[in-house]
Order: structure tokens, then sequence, then C-alpha cells
């Protein structure tokens, strides 16, 4: 067999010298003891070091095991987890010096294998997230029950363990069937092989262990290559539709007068792709439905979200109270409230902000006004947020041409101004959600 001839990536001292310049020196070191901070301040006596040893690594298609070596935290996934290992998650301390190259590489993959992406795939990609997903699945909800004599069906899949169940073998046949160049292939699937895996629980350090599926999270590069694992199941039509998450996979189909034919072959068909692409579904029955941190009910109302939002909320002005117990300046206690308390209240608000009851908006309202007293200013409310953060989503979608809904609310362009046209609604709730509430707040701005 003739040897695989040396990848033509390569490169250049100044690339591995801003990359070792955007690392965090506050992070731990790495399996290898090489503190970021060592590297950032190092940097340009490193880079021209570094990208030897890059380019050799890329030429021999082979990574140095230090480099691959992950040192693994469990975190607890909930409030009191068992002892069961699948109450925990991963976290992997890897090389800060294999980080700097996994970036580079990730940098030349990602518009090599774009054009093979999922369109509905809403993680890791450029000015799409967690809102967006949310939205997509509740817009072509709404959209399909103004229909008469129409029902949706909503079906959330979890992947157990996802991350630590990709075979090489199968990433390679996919990456090969994108034309990739077959070093840049062999180099992925050396960094996915036989990488040693140790596990440290305070002062406990495990015999480290090799592992030749999957990758820990923690790591730079293995993310976007698990969105490349699935995005050969992709399902788009008028009627039903799959999107994804990273892990996390919804079937949303449109059932009129009873037919859900189409809806049930595409749940088999993704349940069959799951067992030969060797990924086991968590069949683990919930009682409410979470998609993405954010609470649904079979009526698409958004009570339960609030009080959940409510609940979590609740404790956060009891730090600012305690913070300023201890004499923390109005600046830090609005450091803190920015970082904390907005971060939970404000959590997907664009999806749900237009659309709830008066009552729940007062009492997140009286939540916001008790840390502005303790903070000492004004802060805020639920409704100056949710209007500024829905006229920028908006926007941002509106100059995406690869976003989801891009081409929904093109569609709706007045061709006599730079006004957008109001979609039809029927219902009081599909009016108050994201689509026809972001669009009266743009017109208006």
């Amino acid at each position: 067999m003739s040897p695989i001839p040396p990848t033509g990536l390569s490169f250049t001292s100044s690339q591995v010298r801003r990359e070792l310049e955007r690392l965090n020196q506050r992070k731990a070191a790495g399996p290898d003891g090489i503190s970021p901070r060592v590297l950032k301040n190092c940097s340009r006596q490193l880079c021209g070091i570094l990208q030897h040893l890059f380019n050799q690594s890329l030429h021999l298609q082979r990574i140095p095991v230090l480099w691959k070596t992950s040192c693994l935290v469990p975190v607890p996934k909930k409030k009191n987890p068992s002892v069961a290992p699948s109450d925990y998650r991963p976290i992997a301390l890897t090389s800060h010096i294999m980080k700097a190259m996994e970036r580079l590489v990730l940098s030349h993959l990602r518009p090599l294998v774009s054009p093979f992406q999922d369109p509905l795939q809403f993680a890791y990609q450029p000015k799409v997230g967690v809102d967006d997903a949310v939205i997509y699945l509740l817009q072509r909800a709404y959209s399909s029950l103004d229909r008469l004599n129409t029902t949706v069906r909503v079906m959330f899949f979890d992947f157990s363990s996802a991350f630590n169940t990709i075979q090489p073998r199968l990433l390679r046949a996919k990456l090969e069937n994108m034309q990739m160049d077959a070093p840049l292939v062999s180099w992925i699937e050396d960094y996915l092989t036989g990488p040693p895996q140790f596990v440290r629980l305070r002062s406990c350090v495990s015999d480290p262990l090799m592992s030749n599926t999957g990758a820990p999270q923690g790591t730079v590069l293995f993310p976007f290559l698990f969105t490349t694992y699935t995005a050969d199941f992709q399902y788009h039509s008028e009627t039903c539709h799959l999107q994804k998450y990273s892990d996390d996979t919804v079937i949303v189909g449109c059932v009129e007068n009873g037919q859900e034919d189409e809806y049930r072959d595409l749940v088999e068909s993704f349940v069959r792709w799951s067992r030969e692409n060797l990924l086991q579904l968590n069949v683990t029955r919930r009682r409410r439905w979470w998609f993405l941190g954010v609470q649904l009910d079979n009526k698409l109302k958004w009570s339960t979200n609030t009080d959940a939002v409510y609940k979590k909320a609740m404790s956060r002005p009891c730090f600012l109270r305690r913070l300023r117990s201890f004499s923390v300046c109005s600046r830090m206690l609005h450091m803190f409230y920015q970082s904390v308390m907005t971060s939970t209240i404000f959590y997907a608000v664009v999806c749900w902000g237009a659309g709830i009851k008066a009552k729940d908006a007062n009492r997140l309202n009286k939540l916001i006004k008790k840390a502005g007293s303790v903070v000492g200013c004004r802060l805020d409310n639920l409704d100056e947020v949710v209007r500024d953060r829905m006229v920028l989503k908006l926007r941002t979608i509106m100059d995406s041409p690869s976003h989801p809904l891009h081409n929904t609310v093109d569609k709706l362009r007045s061709s006599f101004s730079s006004r957008l046209l109001q979609p039809r609604c029927s219902k009081e709730r599909d009016r108050k959600s994201f689509l026809p509430s972001a669009i009266k707040l743009y017109n208006s701005s």
C-alpha cells in the first residue's frame, strides 16, 4: 500500500503566535504541566518552535501522545447526583499547546465542511445559537397550528454520552465522502484514536486508560467534528423537519387530519440511523419538556417556564445583599448582577419575553427592582431588555443569509419602504410569538 502523501496544510509563525496570545492565562495547566500564562507571555519566543512542531505533526499525520492526554474532572449534571457515572459530565483538562493547534486546524476545516453541514444544526455556527433553535422550533409549530384540523407532534431525542461514542473509522468515512484531503483525515483519525485519559477527583488520580472512541468534553476541535459526524442525517419538508443543537435533536411534525405517516417514518429512520452510527439514544422518560434550558408545555404557553425562571432567580438577590454587607462598591455589585442575575432572568428571553402574562412579567420586574435597590442604580426592566434583544436578533437574522429563518423574514420585506410586513396570525398566542413581536418593534424603532 502506497504511503499517504503529506498534507498541504501548514501554519505560519504569525498564525501560531496569534493563537498563543488568545489563550486564557487564568486556566489551569493541562496534563503536560505547561501553564497558558507561560505560552501567552512567551508567545514571541515560542511561536517559531511550535510552528515547526505543528507542521511536523500535520506532515506525519501524528499527534504527540502527551498533547492528546486528558485529565478528566467529573462535574455533576444536576443537584444531588448519585454515584452513577451518567449523573456526571467528564470535563477534560488538555494541553494548551494542543488547543492552540486545534483552533488553527478548525479555522481551516470549517470552510471545507460547511457546505455539507446540516442547515438546521444550530450549534457551533456563526451568529446562531440557543435562541435561534428555540425560535425556529416555535415558528414552525405556530405556522402549522394556523391550519385547520392540524396538530403538531414534537419528539425530543438525547444521545447517551454522545461525545464518548463517536467511532473514528465512521467519521473518517464521512470526511472522505466530503472530499476532504486524505492526509488531514488521517491526522483527525489519529487525533481521536488512543488518547490516554485519567480521572482526577480532589487528590485522587486514577491510572491512565486508552480510549478509541469519542473525545472528552473540553477539547476545541471535537464539538465541530461531532456536528460533522451527524451531518449526513438531514430532513426538512413542508410538514416535517429535524433540527439539532449539538447532540440535542428534535423532530417536529405537522399532522393534518390524522395523517402522521411522514412523521412516524422520520422518527423510525432517525432511530435506525442512530443505531447504525453507534449512537445510543437516552430513553429515560421525562415529565417536563425541557429544550436547551427552556421549559415548554403542550399548549405552547410560558407559565411553567416563567415559574422556573422566577424560582431560580429568587436566590440571587441574597448574594447581592451579602456582597453589599462587605462594603463592595456599586460598580462591582452591578458587574455581579450582569454576570449572575441577568443570565438567569433573561436566558432565551427573545423566545418567551413577549408572550408571558402580565402577572408573570410583574413578578420578574419586582426581582429586578429589588436587585436595583441593592446595586444602587436603576436597572433595565423586562420590557426594555426584551425590546432591545428582539430587535437585535431580528437584525441578525436579516443580515445572515445562512440563517434558517432568513428567507422567511426576507419575504416579509416591504417593496415600498424599509419596513417589514406582519405575518398573518389567527391567534393571540401566535401574535405574541417572536417573529410578529420583533417585526412590530423593528418597524417602530
